[in-house]
């Protein structure tokens, strides 16, 4: 078998220019971030509309007649007014003056904010006052009697002569009072502490109970609950419910400083300046630029500089395989050159026609240049050495076949 013929002379190869351009996008692309930021802010203006309409509906918190929640006694309210009781609920003290007839029972949590002169000008004209929260300092006011620390988990009965809490049953008290002289105790512990106090002077009527426990929206079917709650408002036709608030208040309360009267007067001026200085800087060095201009990159690599890179990488890795199909793709070429095929002729077709020039199996051929790669280095070798051996079979049938002509 004759020596492969000889390599052409290396050319060098000339890459071809590198665009660092990109393609540009359209030009209503380039207001997709507008609007997306456009969106964003009308989002959170909604959100931020949302979130002070709500806060403009008025709490109504624990205590409340018209309140909703555990602690709310709404159902209280309308409990009495299934029963033909009028319930009137005022929000300022000179409402519920004006309100308080003859014949009212005046309900109402800790007025705490009302000084001891405006309490007493609110239930003066009450002959009948319920407080339904525990209030030390209404304690004090009243003469009912004194707080104390003890508690009890047992269910207690009324245990006093109050016809009005004959048919109420047992109940779970929350705070309990240390009853004044001349004052009724009822549903007392072991101790003599009660949960209710009662002065039931001739035409005067004051009592006291910690209610936020036992007449809140939760908490009004346990027990007796519901019946105590009647029985103490219940006993007239018209209750007047006031519900303090700090809007309604008299007491004046000095407004700790806030951050602006802390601070000097030049600081807003200062901070709105250097605002509007960092959105000038923005408008002005955050235009757009321009689009990318493609630039000739004059780089030239010679061929055996990237063959022999390529071959480095390939054996480092210990690649037979790779190294095979590129030694194969080359000798795939190179057959379809000499036997003019095209030049987008496969392997399979390459293989064909070196079998019909040959005159050899087609089996064999196939195998060679379109069956497994090698797997090991000796294997790549004698693959090699066969597609070698091919190609100058080849050569020589194609030189006898000229020689003839």
């Amino acid at each position: 078998m004759s020596a492969p013929p000889a390599s052409p002379p290396e050319q060098p190869v000339t890459e071809r220019p590198v665009s660092t351009a990109t393609v540009p996008p359209r030009r209503h692309r380039r207001w997709i971030g507008w609007v997306v930021i456009v969106l964003l802010v009308i989002g959170a203006a909604l959100l931020l509309m949302r979130i002070s309409a709500s806060m403009s509906v008025p709490f109504r918190g624990g205590g409340d007649p018209e309140g909703t929640g555990d602690h709310g006694m709404l159902a209280l309210t309308e409990i009495l007014r299934d029963q033909g009781v009028e319930v009137e609920v005022v929000r300022s003290r000179a409402d519920a003056v004006a309100a308080i007839e003859d014949d009212t029972t005046l309900a109402m949590t800790d007025p705490y904010a009302l000084s001891d002169e405006a309490v007493q000008d609110l239930l003066e004209p009450a002959n009948r006052v319920v407080l339904l929260s525990a209030s030390t300092r209404m304690l004090e006011l009243l003469e009912l009697g004194e707080t104390t620390s003890a508690s009890t988990s047992a269910a207690v009965t009324a245990s006093c002569d109050l016809p009005e809490l004959a048919g109420v049953g047992e109940i779970h008290p929350g705070r309990l009072f240390i009853p004044a002289d001349g004052i009724i105790g009822c549903y007392p512990d072991a101790d003599g502490n009660a949960a209710l106090l009662v002065d039931d002077s001739p035409g005067t009527y004051r009592a006291m109970i910690d209610g936020t426990r036992l007449f809140g929206n939760s908490y009004l079917a346990e027990d007796g609950n519901a019946a105590l709650g009647l029985a103490l408002l219940g006993q007239t036709g018209h209750v007047v419910w006031y519900v303090p608030s700090f809007a309604d208040g008299d007491i004046e309360q000095q407004a700790e400083p806030s951050l602006g009267d802390l601070t000097p007067d030049w600081v807003t001026p200062a901070i709105v300046m250097l605002i509007l200085a960092g959105i000038a800087a923005a408008l002005w060095r955050g235009r757009r630029f321009g689009p990318l201009v493609a630039e000739t990159l004059p780089v030239t690599v010679r061929a055996s500089e990237t063959m022999h890179g390529r071959a480095r990488l390939t054996a480092k890795a210990a690649d037979a395989g790779h190294a095979a199909e590129a030694i194969r793709d080359g000798s795939v070429r190179r057959l379809a050159r000499r036997l003019s095929l095209h030049e987008r002729a496969n392997a399979g077709e390459v293989a064909d026609a070196v079998a019909d020039r040959l005159r050899i199996p087609r089996t064999a051929v196939q195998e060679l240049l379109a069956g497994a790669l090698p797997a090991s280095d000796d294997d790549l070798i004698d693959h090699a050495r066969r597609l070698s051996d091919l190609e100058s079979a080849v050569d020589d049938a194609v030189r006898a076949e000229r020689g003839t002509r």
